[in-house]
């Protein structure tokens, strides 16, 4: 592990996040949070989602 990195944190591999009812899970299908409600867990998983398309095009355009 590399100092400062969090085993718990996500992985490029992890994406993209996919809301199933309120869970939120991995492209593996492992769950990685529970949301309050179908909706709310649909909104994270997009800004995830999101988040992780704009890291991944930074890092092409470094």
């Amino acid at each position: 592990m590399v100092d400062g990195e969090d085993d718990d944190a996500l992985a490029p591999d992890d994406f993209p996040i996919e809301a199933e009812q309120t869970a939120l899970k991995t492209q593996d299908g492992e769950t990685i949070a529970q949301a309050k409600t179908k909706q709310i867990a649909e909104n994270i998983a997009q800004r995830l989602n999101e988040q992780a398309d704009r890291e991944e095009e930074d890092r092409w355009s470094a």
